[in-house]
């Protein structure tokens, strides 16, 4: 079948016809499929499920002798500052181990800021509107915690090979209240592209406008690979190499690794930063939830037990994400309507449609009881300036309704585009 802007409109109007025809069908069918948001699978979950009782009555202390039933031990366990210093290849003097979420140190993070300055400097909130760098199509949450705080985003276009690194640069060096960026390196959330060795050398040489200008560098997918392990460079080292030692802020977490509500995360950063973030934590807990960073300790038992650990996820997920990029190509590839990532890792799909169809995309499939993130959510404010781009997440059904749902997706996507066709 040839392209749909090769069509006439008589074709248009009679192919609209039938796909409204099979639409109708989906409709009357009352399924309920979910592809919101990138949450890990009961399949994925009960890979851990050895780790609720993996801890005897009689094994509460940490490697240091600390009783993890009670208080203390700010920035972690020595177990679990050694894993997660070994999967990002950092000392355990430059980790802090935290609770499950990684968002919430980011948030944190933001918040004293905000309040405080950075290593006590003048607040952001006192020097003027603060602005953030948000490549995009990006991460909602990132965006969230901008919106919180009132916090101007200014977005970035993001390629193959990460942001895009001629604007980024300029726009540092050149304003002063720009103060951060938020970065998803490896498996970028939505699109699933891994930056360039060239890009993360970059990022390490810019050189701010503002002395407290942070880099956000979140490595929510880093261990997330569905074949072989890619890695990047190393953004704290090379930080360090090019003058900016407390540029960064290394974020990592095991939510999708373990449980995603009961999980462990970290913060690193070079070990002048992690000495004035532990005496924060003085003002802010009187301790982490030790006993469960001693379960995770306990059952991974170092970081090659992580890494046998994700292959195990990686055999959950393939089949998904190999069902994904199958539809897409079977069912749109030769018709010219849409665009899509084949991500190797992580966990979403960045699917792009024509112009001015996404929302009306997922206004069709919420008709027919598919539930996606909404339009546009993948931009700052929610504003998608093309109304192009569906983030499409696979983790979570099992195999054969991610299946209806995708067969349900592409339908939605035909009749969107021949609407859209018809109207231009």
């Amino acid at each position: 079948m040839k392209h749909y802007s090769q069509m006439s409109k008589t074709e248009l109007t009679a192919l609209k016809k039938e796909l409204e025809e099979a639409f109708s069908v989906y409709k009357k069918a009352g399924r309920k499929l979910n592809m919101t948001r990138g949450v890990p699978s009961d399949e994925q979950l009960a890979l851990c499920n050895e780790m609720l009782t993996c801890l005897s009555a009689e094994d509460y202390k940490a490697a240091n002798g600390i009783d993890c039933r009670n208080y203390g031990g700010l920035d972690g366990i020595p177990e679990m500052k050694k894993i997660f210093a070994d999967l990002l290849e950092l000392t355990v003097d430059e980790v802090i181990v935290s609770g499950n979420s990684s968002l919430a140190l980011m948030f944190d993070n933001v918040a004293v800021n905000m309040s405080h300055g950075v290593r006590d400097g003048l607040p952001w909130r006192r020097q003027g509107q603060v602005k953030f760098l948000c490549p995009s199509p990006g991460y909602d949450r990132h965006f969230t915690i901008c919106n919180y705080f009132h916090i101007e985003m200014i977005p970035v276009a993001i390629g193959q090979d990460g942001p895009d690194m001629d604007t980024v640069e300029k726009m540092v060096s050149s304003d002063p209240m720009i103060k951060g960026i938020w970065c998803v390196p490896k498996y970028s959330n939505p699109t699933g592209i891994i930056y360039s060795d060239e890009t993360v050398k970059r990022f390490s040489k810019l050189k701010p406008a503002a002395d407290d200008f942070r880099i956000y560098w979140d490595n929510a997918y880093a261990f997330h690979d569905l074949d072989d392990n890619k890695s990047i460079p190393n953004i704290i080292r090379l930080c360090e190499e090019n003058g900016n030692p407390n540029m960064v802020y290394v974020f990592a977490s095991f939510s999708k690794v373990s449980f995603a509500g009961a999980s462990v995360t970290c913060m690193a950063s070079s070990k002048s930063n992690c000495e004035y973030i532990r005496k924060r934590l003085t003002a802010q807990t009187i301790g982490p939830d030790k006993l469960n960073q001693l379960r995770h300790a306990r059952f991974f038992k170092d970081v090659q037990g992580v890494w046998k650990h994700m292959k195990k996820h990686a055999d959950i997920l393939k089949p998904k994400f190999k069902l994904v990029f199958d539809t897409l190509a079977n069912e749109l590839g030769d018709f010219g309507v849409a665009q899509w990532t084949t991500p190797s890792g992580g966990y979403f799909v960045s699917f792009d449609s024509l112009d001015g169809c996404a929302k009306r995309i997922v206004a069709l499939c919420a008709e027919a009881g598919v539930a996606l993130t909404p339009a546009g959510a993948t931009f700052p404010n929610g504003n998608d300036p093309k109304d192009r781009n569906i983030r499409i997440a696979p983790t979570c059904p099992p195999l054969a309704e991610l299946g209806e749902a995708l067969k349900i997706f592409c339908v939605a996507v035909k009749l969107a585009s021949t609407e859209k066709l018809l109207a231009d």
